[in-house]
């Protein structure tokens, strides 16, 4: 299996002014197969704590934060010579321990010849509870489900990945049939490196629904393991009630679809709790298109989609014939399936800012307003062939932006105010 953050991995590692690593994301993303993976390729030893699953080195940063101290008690633990020119040292789930954070101040510090590199899912919820962290003292990585470049690299399908990495974008209509194969396969199983690599051994499709569901279950569980007590019920009505949201027509967040009378102050924690732990998506409403496009954000309008499309699929019920009826996963749920897509390739490709835009009485919308590499670009969605887009035209001709997207399952062509783009090459387009 390929990811692209192994890429990252290595430039830290190559990086002059190295510091400690946190890399984060949500729970069954791939940090763990992505870190210990680094390990074995680019280093001779690695040092792989879980404190999670080790419990007696919880403390192991209560007594102090001497660098010394520690490596000797890291090398006791595993029985391996540390050596700071050709060992990795891996503290998973480093939230599990007290004061673990805080050490990476004092590697960074005392002893920076060490590559050291920690992970933490529930990083953002952390923070939000006051834990100390280190600021200024490392850096970051962020790991999302696999995109759609690569799930075609797991599945074997070596050309088409090539296509997408090398923009080849000239010979896409001769291998449509088979990116828009591919692509309902992606809507169904999603970007979960587990159920990835279950469909890339055998397809076998019940076993892939199980893995979905077991990792939904396992989401569940931290909602009572991490929350707070009285946040638990709240958290639970505003994640059985996403799929439900996406199906909208209007795919803003609205309470009352959730309950009678609900009202933001009593939910807008829950749904901070959820952002934070990585696994609902969040992009708010823009009230126009200009830079920086984080000072024109509407706080108390936005969207929510989950970390992963195959886990949407899972939790909307949906069976084996959305892969096989052709288009059926397109069209159905009003094009949810097609912005949950799209929102998920551009979060891997971390633009400086996703949101969406509306007119002050919501009559106009588009599904996607980016802040990329300085520039301001509209992204329509159209989950059929049908591409015409009344909202997104009227916005380009009132803004005028210097790029725009529509993105559909049309073939790839330019036109002189915008270039449609294939859904499949979206998150390999910028």
């Amino acid at each position: 299996m390929q990811r692209i953050a192994l890429n990252s991995l290595i430039k830290w590692k190559l990086s002059e002014f190295r510091k400690p690593l946190v890399v984060q994301g949500a729970r069954q993303v791939g940090k763990t197969w992505l870190l210990k993976e680094f390990g074995k390729t680019e280093f001779k030893k690695m040092v792989y704590v879980n404190f999670e699953y080790e419990t007696e080195l919880q403390d192991l940063f209560v007594k102090d934060l001497r660098i010394p101290r520690i490596i000797a008690a890291l090398e006791a633990f595993s029985g391996i010579t540390i050596r700071p020119e050709d060992t990795l040292i891996i503290f998973d789930e480093i939230q599990a321990a007290s004061r673990g954070l805080t050490s990476l101040k004092y590697f960074n510090e005392d002893a920076p010849e060490y590559f050291v590199v920690a992970s933490d899912s529930l990083l953002g919820v952390n923070l939000h509870n006051k834990v100390s962290f280190p600021v200024g003292k490392v850096s970051f990585l962020d790991v999302y489900p696999m995109n759609f470049y690569e799930f075609l690299l797991a599945a074997g399908e070596t050309g088409l990945a090539r296509i997408l990495e090398e923009k080849n974008w000239d010979i896409l209509d001769v291998f449509t049939e088979k990116f828009k194969e591919f692509l309902r396969y992606y809507l169904y199983v999603g970007g979960m490196p587990e159920v990835v690599a279950q469909f890339a051994k055998n397809r076998n499709w019940e076993i892939i629904r199980q893995k979905q569901l077991d990792i939904l279950t396992t989401y569940e569980r931290d909602f009572s393991k991490y929350a707070p007590y009285e946040l638990v019920p709240r958290l639970n009505m505003v994640w059985q009630n996403i799929p439900a949201q996406l199906a909208k027509e209007n795919k803003k967040f609205v309470y009352g679809v959730m309950k009678e009378g609900a009202r933001a102050k009593d939910f807008e924690l829950a749904i901070q709790w959820l952002v934070d732990s990585g696994i609902l998506l969040k992009t708010h409403r823009i009230s126009k298109p200009e830079m920086p496009l984080i000072a024109y954000q509407d706080l108390s309008v936005f969207k929510l989609f989950f970390n992963d499309i195959g886990l949407l699929a899972a939790k909307s019920g949906l069976d084996l014939k959305t892969v096989v009826l052709g288009n059926f996963l397109f069209t159905e749920y009003k094009g949810a399936f097609a912005e949950q897509f799209v929102m998920q390739q551009l979060k891997a490709n971390e633009p400086d800012y996703i949101g969406y835009w509306t007119n002050e009485r919501s009559t106009s919308e588009v599904d996607f307003v980016i802040q990329n590499e300085g520039e301001i670009i509209p992204i329509e969605v159209k989950s059929s062939e049908n591409t015409k887009a009344k909202s997104f035209k009227l916005f380009c001709e009132k803004f005028k932006p210097q790029y725009a997207i529509r993105t559909s399952l049309s073939n790839f062509r330019k036109e002189e105010w915008m270039t449609n783009v294939p859904l499949y090459i979206i998150g390999s387009y910028f």
